[in-house]
């Protein structure tokens, strides 16, 4: 069944910029990209030195900085790290010998700023991306060519489908919610699109959604581990990816990496990151966000208001996307990973299962050769506090009242220039409203639905044992008769029928089915290229699980309703 309705996008739009690439801000950035690595450079310098007043703390963070990168390259170097990095991090190593023995302080200061504005530029660099017009084109294209290619092949048989353009991406990958919007707003202001995170497939999926709605290249930042393998490396290049390397964990690092953001934002380039972090191990909608990237985008509006520059043109839009699968190629790993930590097995060895173009290759391969659809949802467009934002880009509070977000970065009439205690707050703030709004365009799929009755069945059976051990209940425990299955599925699926019309949720348009059609649906999709499935019929017709530990998974994407009062 394919979806219908007023919110299934399912045409081309013409470019928001009508002056063509040409006027994305991302173009005006590369082609700038120099003097924008300074500028990043001194803004981390600037905010590094305001949060160690003292010498003697400047030198513990930077010899910090140097301990943990030494340990880096001895203990998870990667082919795309610098050939001189051990040659550099030698010479800082050893200006802070010649520091240590000097008398006059002006020649220390002086030196200790020379050797911070080596490091924080070198970051800068290494982070910014390489926005090329006729890559980017040449990418985009290849890109929509190819995995349209594997959709022909997936749903007509012979080697000659792939040739054939009877069907299109958008009839497997469905972009539902607040369209209009978010075009019209793209062209009065910087939109930061803030995305739910499961799989490696995310990124795609999204670069392709802004490129089907007619809307300009984002910058986004990808893992420095993905420029490892050249294909991926090309159409990140190609398509405004900034490098974040997550193994640095000290300070200078993550200033810099913070201060490209903000700096990124208050020049107009449309930025995407993943809030979450990292990919959602345990299939749970992200409930805690981090915050440093998030926070850029309230440095950036508090700046742009510094500098004169009212909302017009300059205001700071945020917009919560969640993207919905039925299977997710990565979860046997994910949840392994999930329940290793949740058990306090703190250390392990994140399996990479993306490490060469083959295994890219094969990864897209089996998920376009599925038969199983996408939704992405996009949710209201709000403004750095989290309020919502109409389509002329004024804000208003939960009462509807319009609310000049200027003013929350006022004091006695005029913008102060900086106070970290409220934009934290600021920035927790826009977070749970994120969050919020993950949970309200989460769109329940029957996927998902059956999953979470099944695994809350079975844990109300044998209530006394806790996660682990009810993980490890015998074969012949997973079962569950179908008609009581049914009963309590129909049981939630009125509860999702009211929590949407509450406007707490969304549904697929499955899910308006008779309910042995939904249920049967729901077992066929969910996790339906996991060698052992989450669920299935067996013999005797009734419902059970080959793997426990995947059904745990999708069946964590509905937490967060109280669905669970109702089994």
């Amino acid at each position: 069944m394919k979806p219908t309705g007023p919110d299934y996008v399912k045409k081309r739009y013409d470019q928001v910029y009508p002056g063509g690439i040409d006027e994305w801000p991302v173009v005006h950035l590369s082609k700038n990209r120099e003097s924008f690595v300074k500028e990043v450079a001194k803004h981390s310098f600037d905010k590094i030195k305001s949060i160690t007043p003292s010498r003697a703390a400047l030198i513990e963070e930077i010899e910090n900085t140097l301990f943990r990168e030494k340990l880096r390259i001895k203990r998870n170097s990667w082919a795309i790290d610098p050939p001189d990095e051990g040659d550099f991090l030698k010479s800082v190593e050893a200006k802070l010998l010649e520091i240590s023995n000097l008398k006059d302080e002006s020649v220390i200061d002086e030196m200790l700023d020379s050797v911070l504005n080596e490091m924080v530029f070198r970051y800068a660099d290494e982070i910014a991306g390489n926005f090329k017009k006729s890559r980017y084109r040449m990418a985009r294209s290849i890109a929509t060519f190819g995995f349209a290619r594997l959709l022909n092949a997936s749903r007509a048989r012979g080697f000659w489908s792939i040739f054939s353009t009877k069907y299109r991406l958008q009839d497997k990958i469905h972009i539902t919610g607040e369209v209009e919007q978010l075009r019209t707003l793209t062209q009065k202001g910087t939109i930061i699109m803030v995305p739910t995170h499961f799989s490696n497939l995310d990124s795609i999926l999204i670069g392709w959604a802004i490129s089907i709605l007619g809307l300009p290249a984002f910058i986004y930042g990808a893992g420095l581990n993905l420029f490892n393998i050249k294909i991926l490396a090309y159409f990140m290049n190609s398509l405004g990816a900034y490098r974040v390397d997550r193994r640095k964990k000290n300070l200078i690092y993550l200033e810099t990496l913070k201060a490209y953001s903000s700096k990124a934002i208050q020049k107009g380039c449309h930025s995407l990151f993943f809030p979450g972090g990292t990919r959602s191990r345990s299939g749970k909608i992200e409930k805690r966000l981090k915050l440093g990237l998030l926070s850029t985008a309230i440095e950036a509006q508090r700046v742009n208001y510094q500098m004169g520059k009212k909302d017009g043109l300059h205001k700071v839009f945020i917009v919560p996307v969640t993207i919905n699968y039925n299977f997710v190629l990565e979860a046997p790993s994910l949840i392994k990973q999930y329940l290793r930590l949740k058990g306090q097995e703190r250390y392990y060895v994140e399996n990479d299962e993306y490490s060469t173009s083959y295994k890219i290759g094969t990864f897209l391969l089996k998920f376009f050769t599925k038969g199983s659809d996408i939704s992405v949802s996009i949710g209201k467009c709000m403004d750095v506090l989290g309020n919502y934002v109409n389509e002329d880009g004024k804000s208003f509070d939960k009462h509807g009242r319009i609310v000049k977000t200027e003013e929350y970065f006022t004091q006695d009439g005029k913008i102060v220039s900086h106070n970290q205690q409220r934009e934290d707050e600021y920035t927790r703030m826009l977070s749970d409203r994120i969050v919020e709004e993950y949970h309200r365009i989460n769109k329940v799929m029957a996927s998902h639905l059956v999953a979470f009755t099944a695994f809350q069945m079975l844990r109300k059976k044998f209530q006394k044992l806790d996660l682990y051990n009810l993980l490890r209940i015998p074969d012949e425990d997973q079962v569950i008769d179908y008609e009581e299955f049914k009963t309590v599925f129909e049981r939630l699926l009125n509860k999702v029928y009211r929590l949407k019309e509450e406007g707490k949720l969304n549904t697929s348009p499955f899910l308006n089915q008779e309910v042995d059609k939904i249920i049967r649906h729901g077992i066929t999709n969910v996790g339906m290229y996991h060698s052992k499935r989450p669920l299935i019929r067996n013999r005797k017709g009734g419902i059970e699980t080959q793997d426990m530990n995947l059904l745990f998974y999708y069946h964590n994407r509905l937490l967060g309703y109280n669905l669970e009062e109702h089994v």
